[in-house]
Parts: structure tokens; sequence; C-alpha cells
């Protein structure tokens, strides 16, 4: 969730440097955001609710400081909720991502204690609890330590001290990514808010704890208090990739990147694919998880597998994988997608796994990330930074990895590599039509004030119209539900008036007979049918046009999906890029 970002140096700004790094981080949260700085010994903090958008700062110069944009979660979108929140002495200041779970029991405790709290968010206890340990011990890592060890679930906590003029970090699930430039130290939730800086970069494990002072930057285990040797990391990601550049929203950039993607993600190692290949054939049941836009990958993996390969494998979304792990052994493989990998239900589902013995694989875009560190094996999505809270082109580089692992199941991994290179050079040409950006410009307009859109798919176009829903509704707000195509005559067609918008993926496949039937009786009842298609068909009232790509059409068929539910933004005066009450990494149960 929330976004962090923190600077030491001993020449430049920090407070200029900060609030541009927590730009590049509010696709993370946008609630609120907050700055924290020293100078001669004394915290300033300056923190507003709403998005940072256009925002200045009013600090004092500082060589050392730390920001954070907020998700909520304890206590409402407020001034005085939003971080950095200070302890009783304001010579303390932290911010946190993660959610303290037993955060009401430490506050009650505090309380007895005649320490004074303001907000009513779990993370002003944290300053309480370090400014407790302060009173046992004269060093900044030690209290750190002690209070971290009080806080129970997954949480990332930064606190800065005054006197000292060090900064202090400890994780334990929520990621947090150390920058290593010459003479400076930078910190940040993720690893792109770090590019304009340097590309050399520690990625700080669970319960580890760093220190970041005008000196240097010293790592320890978080338990035993030994010193770590880190590992230095070189970025492989461009800047401009985690720049808009000339587009309006990194959402329409990262649709238009999509040909790229599937290039790049089909183009790596084949020794990575053949080793995930190899693991499946092994594996004795073999599980894909993930939680909303990867969830619908993993379904769609399930179809492709028995489409191409005819290997069965078990898809469940990750919050619920755990109520399922019964069944798992030693001989299981758990293939958990995730863009960010930080999702903190896909994470547990890991940890489910691992209690078995079971195998893990991670799919995954975002470069040492926790399940990255947690898998037996990792295929990257290559997809580059993805800014946009609606994940799109990780979306499809799923696909591409799930179809390209099938192919490689029967032996024939260079026809399906082949065909993936056919379909990315397929939407490149699409995503290059103008007349597809227009007739779904014209779509959108016409359909923009209704409350409900209904989404049609059979076979694997049914994990797709999950995903579509999924983005109309993310990037509108319009109820959107997706539906298997033969299922709503058994209650939702109930639902259908005249003018009910409908989108119908009508592949030329062996669904095509019998979605078109499903569609003709949504039109009887009224609905406008627009049908995503190579061909057009008489019930179709609006008709998105797509190339034919074969077995792999479903990668096709969701972008203009994902275009229209761009449009449909615009149209409604909504952010594509940060919709309400969402947040681009879900770190928290």
């Amino acid at each position: 969730m929330c976004g962090i970002f923190g600077y030491v140096g001993s020449k430049r700004n920090a407070p200029e440097i900060i609030l541009a790094g927590l730009k590049l981080l509010e696709y993370r949260g946008y609630d609120s955001w907050g700055i924290c700085v020293n100078k001669d010994g004394k915290i300033s903090i300056d923190k507003h609710t709403g998005k940072i958008g256009n925002a200045t700062v009013n600090l004092p110069p500082s060589f050392i400081g730390c920001g954070h944009t907020r998700w909520a979660t304890h206590g409402g979108v407020t001034d005085i909720n939003a971080h950095p929140h200070k302890d009783c002495t304001g010579s303390i200041a932290v911010l946190h991502n993660g959610i303290v779970e037993n955060y009401l029991e430490l506050k009650k405790e505090l309380i007895q204690k005649k320490h004074t709290f303001i907000s009513q968010t779990d993370t002003e206890i944290i300053a309480h609890l370090i400014e407790e340990s302060m009173r046992t011990t004269l060093s900044p890592l030690e209290a750190v330590r002690k209070a971290f060890h009080l806080l129970e679930g997954r949480n990332a906590v930064i606190a800065l001290f005054a006197q000292a003029n060090m900064i202090v970090v400890v994780k334990n699930g929520s990621p947090i990514v150390l920058g290593y430039g010459k003479n400076e130290r930078f910190l940040a939730s993720d690893a792109p808010a770090i590019l304009p800086h340097t590309k050399r970069v520690v990625f700080l494990e669970d319960n580890q704890i760093a220190t970041l002072d005008s000196k240097d930057t010293t790592i320890y285990d978080a338990a035993s208090g030994k010193k770590v040797t880190p590992r230095i990391h070189t970025l492989t990601w461009k800047v401009e990739q985690a720049e808009k550049g000339d587009y309006p929203h990194f959402l329409l950039k990262e649709i238009m990147e999509q040909g790229r993607t599937l290039a790049d993600v089909v183009n790596q190692d084949k020794s990575v694919i053949e080793k995930l290949a190899s693991a499946i054939k092994d594996s004795f049941g073999t599980y894909v998880v993930g939680c909303g836009t990867a969830g619908h990958a993993c379904r769609a993996a399930t179809y492709i597998f028995s489409l191409i390969a005819k290997k069965h494998a078990n898809f469940c979304v990750g919050s619920e994988f755990s109520y399922f792990e019964h069944f798992l052994t030693k001989d299981s493989l758990l293939i958990a997608a995730s863009q960010s990998g930080e999702t903190a239900d896909t994470l547990e589902a890991v940890q489910a796994a691992r209690r078995h013995g079971a195998k893990v694989a991670a799919l995954v875009n975002a470069l040492g990330s926790t399940l990255e560190r947690e898998a037996d094996m990792t295929v990257y999505l290559k997809a580059g930074p993805e800014k946009a809270v609606l994940s799109t082109k990780a979306f499809s580089a799923k696909l591409a990895v799930f179809y390209l692992l099938a192919y490689t199941l029967i032996g024939k991994y260079e026809q399906g590599r082949n065909h993936l290179l056919q379909t990315a050079d397929d939407v490149q040409h699409m995503l290059g039509d103008t007349t597809l950006h227009d007739t779904l410009r014209s779509i959108a307009n016409k359909i923009s004030k209704k409350n409900d859109l209904y989404i049609l798919g059979r076979g694997i176009s049914f994990p797709i119209a999950l995903e579509a829903a999924h983005k109309i509704k993310e990037a509108s707000y319009i109820h959107a539900e997706g539906f298997a195509g033969g299922e709503p005559k058994h209650c939702e067609i109930s639902l259908i008036e005249k003018g009910t918008p409908t989108l119908v993926f009508v592949p030329k496949d062996e669904t095509e007979r019998a979605i078109l039937s499903n569609a003709m009786e949504f039109k009887s009842r009224g609905a406008l049918i627009i049908g995503i298609s190579p061909t057009r068909h008489d019930v179709f009232d609006h008709w998105i046009q797509v190339p034919d790509a074969g077995i792999t059409s479903s990668i096709l068929h969701v972008i203009p999906a994902q275009l229209l539910a761009y449009y449909l933004a615009l149209q409604r005066g909504t952010d594509p890029d940060k919709p309400r009450n969402l947040a681009k990494s879900v770190t928290v149960k």
C-alpha cells in the first residue's frame, strides 16, 4: 500500500528530493501525504490530505528526511492522521506501511504509561513505542529493534531521530528498497522512485533493520542485531520507462506498450521457461494463485493448460488458498503470480505451500520482490514499471508466460514462441489503428451514463470477461460484471433492460456459436450488444474489430476492454491512474 521515500546526503536539499520521490510513488496511496526533515536537531513536518499533484513543500532546507503517501487503513483521511507522526518529545518522527494488528492492546498500555495520542492511526503508537524504548537504551537502532518486535502483522517502519540525525528502517513483509548514490542514500517502497538518482540498490529482506546517516548505511539482522553484508543489485529499468512521456496518463502509456512487453517476455531465456515446465510435469498437483488481475490471469491459465497441453491445473484466489492447503504435499507445485510480488494474500498462499513442503514458482514483474525471494524459481514478466493502479501490460505478460509454458509442456516451445511473437506484432498494429480508438471513444460516449454493464465470454474468454469487468469498475466506477456466457440465464438475465450495455467476446474458436446464442438471449431482452471479435455478427449493435490470433486471441481481446475502461474514465471524469480507494500494491490482508 502506502508509498515511502527517504533521503540522506550532504549537498542536496532533502525536502525537494523527497517531494519528487513521493510524486513518483503516489500510485501506492493518495489519500494524504507528508514529509519530515531534521534541521539543527529539530524535526519539522508538512502534511496534507489529498493527492500530491503539483504540491510544493513548506520545510526548512535539510540534508535528511523522509516522506509518505497514504492509503488509509486506521483512521479517517485527515491532516492529523496523515504520516509522519511524532512521539511525545517531538524528537522522533515515524512513518509506516502496513497494519499493526495488535495496536489496540499496545495503545492501551502506552496510555497507561501517560503517552498522549493525537491521531486515530495505528502508526502513531510506533513512535511512542520507540520513545518508550529510548528510556532504556541510548541507541536509536536498539530502540527501533525493541519496538518492532512488539508489532504483529506485516509492517515497514521508518523512524527519523532528531538528536542522532539518523534514519532507522526495519521491515517484515512490506517492501523497502535502499538506493546507493555517491555520498548519498535513498530509501523507497518501490525501485522506480530511486531510478532518477541511482541504479545501485539493496532490497531489504524481512526482519532486517538498517541505519542511514550522513556517513554510511549499515544493515543488521533485526533478531540478533548482527551486521549483514548486503547484496547490491543493478536495476535494468530505464528512467523513461517510469515516466509518462507524451502520454496524458500512465494507464494509456502502459496499454500502448503491450506489443513490446509481449515480445520481451517471450524472448527471455528459454531455460527459465523449460525449468518451470519441467516442475509442472513432475508435480503431483499444480496450483495457480493470484489476486485481482493476477487472479484472472491464473484462472485463464487453467484453460490454457487444458486446451494446449491437456494438463490439469487448480486455480484459487490468493486470499482463499489457505483454506484448501490440506490438499498440498511435498510433491505439489504452487505457481504464484503478482505484478508487485508484495501482495499480502498471495504471500500468505506461498507460506501455506511452504508449510507442506511444496515447491513455489513466481511470476513477477517488480525486481527484488518478496515473492521472488520466497520462490524456488522465478519467471520475470519483463513489463517494466507499471505506475497506473490498473494493471494492464503485466496481465498480458502473464497470459503470454502461461501460453509459452503450455507449449513447452508438449515439446513445442518454438512453435509457441513464434505464435506469441506474431501475436505481439498483431497487438502493436491493433494499438496503432486510429479506427479502434475512435470506435472505443464513440462507444464510451454512448454508455458512460449507464450504471450497469455486463460482459460475457466462454472458455478462456470467461476469465477475460472477468478481467474486462475488473478494469471498467476500477477506471470508471461503473458497476460491471463478467460471466461465463451460459450462466446468466440462471439469474442475471433478469436484470437486463432496454439499452443495458453488454460486452461480448466472440473469438473464432469452439465457443463462437454458443456465445452468439447467449448474446442473442440478452439482445432479445433489450440489451445493447457490443461485440469484440474478428468478425462482424448480426447480433452486434457495435463492433470492435480485433485480429484473429487463433489460440492466443485472448491476449488481443482483452486490450480493447482495457482501452474502453480508459475512455470511460475520461468520459466520466475519473482519474484513470489513481482510482478512489485503491492502491497499486496491496501489502495488507
